[in-house]
């Protein structure tokens, strides 16, 4: 059986990473989005992330990947909704992507947003700090080789998912 592609969104928070999912999988072809910061956080309860946030997170994040590479095997499309930060605890995190997903046809697109954009849509959603997106800026990892980028500040979700889906689809 063919692997299914997995393509993982990368950008700070407010980004439009989530928005590009639902556009995404409002299209006819199936996509299962398994992997996402947000959903695997609840697996492991408030009480540990607030003793040890990053120690806890990294450990999800890393089955969050080896979740991705099940549904991959079994021939299905994969969205991961994440960020590439380089911390300690993670660190080397992008090295750590490309080994966990060596063999497997992984994509990583750059989901682009102005930080003053970012820091709007923080206010709005009233559900992220102010600079939280200026924060994973800084810790963000470097020189990671995308197959593609959309700016979400020019293109609509839906017209950043047909870009997405045009380039790494339609080769």
């Amino acid at each position: 059986m063919e692997k299914g592609k997995i393509v993982f969104l990368n950008g700070v928070t407010s980004s439009g990473k989530t928005s590009i999912v639902d556009a995404i999988q409002a299209r006819p072809e199936p996509f299962f989005y398994v992997v996402a910061n947000d959903m695997f956080e609840e697996m492991i309860g408030d009480k540990f992330l607030q003793e040890d946030y990053w120690k806890h997170l990294s450990d999800l994040i890393m089955m969050m990947y080896r979740t991705a590479k099940l549904f991959s095997d079994c021939g299905k499309n994969i969205l991961i909704d994440g960020i590439l930060v380089e911390r300690p605890e993670l660190n080397p995190h992008y090295e750590q992507v490309q080994e966990i997903f060596k063999g497997y046809p992984l994509e990583i697109v750059e989901v682009f947003c102005p930080l003053e954009v970012c820091r709007k849509r923080n206010i709005e959603r009233g559900d992220r700090g102010e600079d939280q997106s200026d924060e994973q800026h800084k810790i963000m990892a470097e020189n990671i080789q995308y197959s593609c980028s959309v700016d979400t500040s020019l293109h609509t979700p839906a017209e950043c998912a047909e870009i997405i889906i045009d380039t790494l689809f339609n080769k």
